[in-house]
């Protein structure tokens, strides 16, 4: 790694032109190098947070192979910083990039617990499980202060309606109170990203997460509390981390874990281009291994939109991978079950009372 060129803290390492775009923002050597020798920083890396006020915020997932109908997203970009996220080029809808802009430039949807209660207090609203971060971390680093994704959760537990989170962050455990009561009536589930063992991988992958023990530790933690945990191996990436399927699968259920999944990467849009330039900086010796091995996996392509096949793969490292996590779920979870969260309960909390008749 060159660290003289490299963006610590970061993911992407830049920023890619916007497709909706005509123009773009280019960082020319000749200005960095002018920086260098004047002593001025040529960019400052620093993560902004800019408020925004939508007129909606449960999306409907019309994807086939989701496996959710609905979602909500408190922010928008994500300081996580996670290379290979697929959510990226959702940047592009609001103006910005799908690169360094993801991760810097941080949409903050304060309205957003007062548009749920709204939408799930409709007379025509059929209750179905809302995902929190279909998209974007709920719990990454602007919730410390803004705390939408709890306010969220209040407003579920006060409505009883079924709510999902997918998170990598340890930030979750903060609100073990309200999490607590809404398993009482098995209506939260928490799906926990773990995509390795190994610090140095998490590192590089997934810059501003959580650490990789601090993620068990939430596993292990919510678990005990009664609250259902499914481990997501994702995505297992050809060279990187499908070596860790096994271990990763192991260690979940020692933890408490009731079940796992996984997606095989795929670098659809920009995100070919940011992984690309990402992973020829970061692992210049394996670059082209990992990127040929990916493109196995789709048909010889990083950009893979077919529905049923984009997230699982095709071809023989990817059927290397769904047999490694055959053996992890017949190993380690053989007796184990992740519940279908309840959905009878909101219909007499939606109008804030108990109805009589």
């Amino acid at each position: 790694m060159n660290s003289k060129t490299y963006i610590k803290g970061r993911g992407a390492q830049l920023n890619t032109p916007n497709k909706f775009f005509e123009l773009s923002h280019q960082m020319r050597e000749d200005f960095l190098e002018y920086c260098r020798l004047e002593g001025e920083e040529a960019d400052k890396n620093k993560t902004e947070y800019l408020e925004v006020f939508p007129k909606t915020i449960v999306n409907k997932v019309d994807s086939p192979d989701v496996g959710m109908m609905y979602s909500l997203n408190p922010y928008q970009g994500c300081e996580h910083g996670c290379i290979y996220c697929y959510a990226r080029n959702t940047h592009e809808y609001w103006g910005y990039s799908a690169g360094l802009d993801f991760e810097r430039k941080i949409l903050v949807k304060k309205n957003a617990p007062q548009l749920l209660e709204e939408k799930i207090k409709r007379k025509n609203w059929k209750t179905h499980p809302i995902v929190l971060s279909g998209n974007t971390d709920c719990y990454q680093p602007a919730e410390q202060q803004y705390a939408i994704t709890r306010k969220c959760l209040e407003i579920f537990l006060r409505y009883r309606h079924p709510v999902g989170i997918i998170t990598k962050n340890a930030w979750i455990t903060r609100d073990l109170d309200i999490l607590k009561e809404l398993a009482q009536d098995n209506l939260v589930g928490v799906n926990i990203s773990i995509t390795s063992l190994k610090e140095d991988t998490r590192r590089i992958l997934e810059p501003r997460t959580a650490t990789i023990k601090r993620r068990l530790e939430t596993v292990e933690v919510l678990s005990r509390n009664g609250i259902p945990v499914n481990v997501m191996l994702a995505p297992i990436i050809p060279a990187i981390n499908s070596h860790e399927i096994l271990p990763l699968a192991k260690a979940a259920s020692q933890h408490g874990a009731r079940s796992i999944g996984f997606t095989v990467v795929r670098l659809n849009g920009a995100i070919g281009q940011i992984f690309t330039d990402w992973v020829k900086k970061t692992l210049p010796d394996r670059a082209d291994k990992i990127l040929h091995q990916i493109q196995d996996c789709h048909g010889g392509t990083l950009n893979d939109s077919r529905y049923g096949l984009r997230t699982r793969g095709e071809g023989k490292i990817a059927q290397h991978i769904h047999t490694l996590i055959k053996i992890a779920r017949q190993k380690y979870f053989k007796d184990k079950n992740f519940p279908q969260l309840n959905t009878t309960l909101h219909e007499v909390y939606k109008s804030g009372q108990m109805k009589l008749f």
